[in-house]
Order: C-alpha cells, then structure tokens, then sequence
C-alpha cells in the first residue's frame, strides 16, 4: 500500500462524525442516510454504493467528534481498510483535512497505522489460501501541503513492520519457533539493518554462569539460545536502554503441569522476545539516534528424568540462590539472568523487560490494559507516555515494601512465588531484585500479547503489543 498526498483516484471516501451537520454532495448523502437510519457515523460503519452511484463516494463514520483519539482513528481505518479489500478496490482518495479535533500529526498517523493493519493475516498453514486483493494507492486530501505528513507515513509503514514481524514469530506453532529458529529469525531480519546480533549457545551460557536460565532449559530436547541485539544509533549519548524480552517457546508448565486446555497457546509465551525483536526491527527502520540493545533467553518448559523439579534450589548470574516452589513460575527465572546481564555486562542505564508473565495479570486487567512494576517513577511515565501514542494502555500496579515478604526464601535467598496473593505484583518485585538500582520497568502483558477474538484493529491470537511503546519509548529517549 503506497500513500501520496494530494488528490487522484475515482473513489473518494468522507470521513463522517456522528451526528455531524455536513455541506456539499456527500452531507446531502449522510443526511438522507441518517434519516432512514441506514448510516448513523459509528466508529468504522462504512457506506458504500459505488457501482450504482455515479458520484463514487463512500462514507466512514468516526463516531462522535468529542472522544475522537488516534486510536478510534485506527479502528475507523483498519474497518474501513477491509471493506476495500472486499470491494476490491485499488485506489482512492481520502478527505482526511475535515477530521479536525486532532493536529494532523495524530490524524495521520491513524490513517495510516488504520490502513495498514488492515491487510494482516496469518495463513501460512492453510491449503486453500484466501486470496484477498490489496489496496495499491491511497492519496490523503489536505487542505495545504504538509511535507511532514511524508516522514509520518514512512515511519509508520516500518513501524507495522515491525508489529508484524511480532505477530508472525508468536503466530508460529512451537514445534516450528524453536529457540534456535527465534535466534536464526532476529539474525535473518536485524542483521540486514545494521544491528550486530550475537547467539550463545549451551556452552556459552554455562561460562556466564547463566544458572537460573539453565534450570529451566534442563527438561527440553531443544537447545537454548541468549540473544543479544545491538543497535547503536548514537555514540555520543549516554542513554543506552535494554529491552529484554522473555523468550519461552513453549510452556508446559514444567512438573507443576498446566492443565490440557491451557497448553494449546503456550506457543506465544515468547512474546515479549517477539516484541523486543519487532521494536528492534522499528527504531532500525527509523534510524532512531539512541542505543538499545535487545536480549532474549530463548528455551522451552518441559518434562523429562533431567527436568528442574518442585523444591530444587538453583543458583543464578547474580549470585543469589531460589526456591523453586513451581515449575511453572519459570520465566522470571529466565528473566533473573537477562536482566542481570542487561545491568551487570551491558552496563545499561534504563531497562524494560517485557513478558507474559503472570496468569493473575490477565485475571486483574484483562486484555485491554498492560500491568507495569517499577522502581523509577519517571522511566514509568516515560513508558505510560509512550503506550498512549500506541494506543497501549498501561497501568502502573503498586510496589508496597510489604509485599516483598512474601517472594523471600526459607531456604534460598528468593522463592520464585510469593502463594495466591497479588501474583503479578510479587512477580514483579523477583524481577527487580536483579536489576539494582538502574531504572527499570516490567510490563506484564500476559493479556494484552495474546486475544481470543478480534478487538478494534488488534486481531485474534497474536497482537504485536507492546512493540509500538518500545518504539515511542526510544524515540521520545532520543533527545535526552
């Protein structure tokens, strides 16, 4: 889909708030529309009688002007994205200088965002192939040229590049994503953009005495790998931020086994290791002036005679020692040596890790928000900020000194759960007990990576969330 600003095409689509008073031939239209009520101006409601009308319009409704934000925008677009397809429709033009309400910056990037992700799908694995047609050529009517809108559409066509990527490596069965496959796809899409990806394999990561990590590794046929992606953009800036993604390609739970019906997704559980991999894909593309280097301990859960066991008391980068009162709490073991590595050898001086993590999160926020632990309130506002140019919403969860009780070992210096109460809050604070003092935010998005139905412009299974927040995080980093 390539976009041009000014006019060109037969099909000219109006964007058409609810309830809005319109002039010229496409009010006439709306308002004998909204008469019959065959067309109110809901968010994403298309109307379209191109091959009777000689006029060629077609309306999308934007839903009510006040509580206009950029992500109804990307809703209305997306909808209105796959109703092209449908009509098989190439080329248009879209009036988007009447939105109003929002600079054009922001409407911009809707349309666009709206648009392109529209044309996601993930169908690899079926013998009969949708063949859905692609809009070729979209040109935006403005009022007056505005060159900046040029630099908006190209960052974000590599932006949704790099959601898409996301989307395709969690998508994927486990049986195909393995670890090593997840470590030969970031080399294959990363090192073409000038990001140095380096791989340890089993050897490598005893040296680094990787031992946590290891213990989860132990009960798979399947090597692990620890990922480790550099992207300098700017070697004169101080800020070097580590995004560290959790990378289980599989979870059965361990011997603390999942039930059946909570098997079939585990393939997803390398989520946030997908979304370090498409943020990394993104900044790329941009060509952001900031460092970040991306890792991933990439494994999978699983039983055999030499699995970790329930009660095991395991060793980790940092020196101190665990509990293992669950199998199935594995990934903040994983994580234990990722973000000690992210501190102790990378020396980084601002660290996101991202992870499906917790069941109790999802149970909490659902789908709709991400659940945040911090311990530097304005690298937590950096990120907030950054999810509400997303469209990610993140909700920041209480750290209360209390709650640490309940992660201290008995017989190790940590226990890897604190039992039934605030799981997610608990998990979180294990994790900050490996990154110090630098500043750091866990985002939970054991809801918000992974949905049972479509929702907006998210669509089912795999979201690409949160790649778009790492992305606006480094690039609102750039100049500080």
């Amino acid at each position: 889909m390539e976009f041009y600003i000014g006019t060109g095409g037969d099909i000219r689509v109006f964007p058409i708030f609810k309830g809005q008073d319109c002039i010229g031939e496409e009010g006439e239209l709306y308002n004998v529309l909204r008469e019959k009520q065959w067309f109110e101006g809901n968010i994403g409601e298309v109307y379209c009688d191109i091959l009777n009308s000689p006029k060629k319009f077609i309306l999308l409704g934007l839903g009510e002007k006040e509580k206009i934000t950029t992500n109804s925008l990307r809703t209305a677009f997306f909808k209105l994205g796959k109703e092209l397809m449908r009509l098989k429709i190439e080329t248009l033009q879209i009036n988007i200088a009447t939105i109003g309400n929002l600079d054009m910056p922001r409407i911009a990037q809707g349309v666009v965002e709206g648009l392109l992700q529209s044309e996601y799908s993930f169908e690899k694995y079926l013998r009969e192939k949708k063949k859905i047609p692609t809009v070729k050529n979209v040109y935006l009517a403005l009022s007056q040229r505005d060159d900046s809108i040029i630099d908006i559409i190209e960052e974000i066509k590599g932006l949704v590049e790099g959601v898409f990527l996301a989307r395709d490596l969690v998508n994927e069965p486990a049986m195909v994503m393995t670890p090593t496959k997840l470590g030969n796809n970031a080399k294959k899409e990363l090192e073409q953009l000038g990001i140095a990806v380096e791989i340890y394999d089993r050897r490598e990561i005893e040296e680094l005495e990787m031992k946590a990590f290891l213990a989860v590794t132990k009960g798979s046929a399947q090597e692990p790998q620890f990922i480790v992606m550099n992207y300098k953009g700017n070697p004169n800036s101080e800020i070097k931020l580590a995004l560290v993604g959790k990378g289980l390609t599989y979870d059965s739970g361990g011997y603390s086994i999942k039930p059946s019906h909570g098997m079939v997704t585990m393939h997803s559980d390398m989520a946030g290791a997908a979304s370090v991999i498409g943020a990394m894909k993104a900044i790329a593309k941009s060509n952001l002036k900031i460092n970040v280097v991306g890792i991933v301990a990439a494994c999978e859960n699983m039983i055999s005679g030499g699995a970790y066991k329930p009660g095991d008391i395991i060793g980790s980068m940092s020196g101190k020692t665990i509990e293992v009162l669950n199998t199935d709490a594995e990934g903040r073991l994983t994580l234990a040596d990722a973000l000690w590595y992210a501190v102790d050898v990378v020396k980084a001086n601002r660290v996101i890790d991202i992870a499906t993590l917790t069941g109790a999160c999802v149970v909490a926020l659902g789908s709709i928000n991400t659940g945040a632990i911090t311990n530097n309130g304005l690298l937590m506002k950096d990120v907030q900020r950054a999810g509400e140019i997303a469209g990610e919403s993140i909700w920041e969860l209480p750290h209360n000194e209390e709650y640490k009780e309940l992660i201290k070992g008995e017989f190790g210096d940590l226990k890897n759960i604190g039992g039934r109460e605030a799981g997610t809050i608990t998990a979180g604070l294990f994790l900050q007990e490996f990154v110090g003092d630098t500043p750091w935010v866990h985002l939970d998005i054991a809801g918000t990576s992974y949905i049972e139905k479509n929702a907006g412009y998210l669509p089912k299974a795999a979201t690409g969330v949160p790649v778009k927040t790492l992305y606006y995080l480094a690039k609102n980093l750039e100049n500080k």
